[in-house]
């Protein structure tokens, strides 16, 4: 089980096509801060069918879109 098993469930149970969730958000759902293993793991959520676009350091984001 990935430590961000649980924001992947989030995004798929959600169903939107795209996604931009702030670090907080993320934060929120997770119950900690990403750190730089996100960059590996981010891989993971290709299995439930999202792709991460883009992750922005500037505005503290992260885009995801359905694959």
């Amino acid at each position: 089980m990935s430590k961000y098993e649980q924001l992947w469930k989030y995004i798929k149970n959600n169903s939107q096509d795209e996604y931009k969730l702030s670090f907080d958000k993320i934060k929120e759902i997770l119950g900690f801060s990403i750190d730089h293993s996100f960059l590996t793991y981010k891989k993971e959520l290709n299995e439930y069918g999202y792709v991460v676009a883009k992750i922005s350091m500037k505005e503290k984001t992260v885009l995801v879109k359905r694959i």
